[in-house]
């Protein structure tokens, strides 16, 4: 999904973690030898992103998050497939 479709979900706010994800991918530096050269020019380094962290959402955000993905199976919000050309 794009982040302009992510973030046309009804009551979604910018995350700090997001945020802090996108700088780094944005200021990361790729290596330029001439195998990743010829394959991608456009990767990051596993070592330039930020550790997970687990952050518990407020119960409001939560419920925003149930509204946009109502359906469950085993337990698991469902998320409808999106299928781009």
């Amino acid at each position: 999904m794009t982040v302009d479709v992510l973030s046309s979900i009804k009551g979604a706010k910018p995350s700090e973690a997001v945020s802090q994800l996108f700088d780094v991918i944005k200021n990361a530096h790729t290596t330029n030898n001439s195998f990743n050269a010829n394959i991608n020019n456009n990767a990051v380094s596993v070592n330039d992103l930020r550790e997970d962290v687990v952050i518990e959402s407020s119960a409001i955000e939560k419920e925003i998050i149930k509204e946009n993905f109502p359906k469950q199976k085993k337990g698991f919000l469902v998320v409808s497939k999106v299928i781009e050309e």
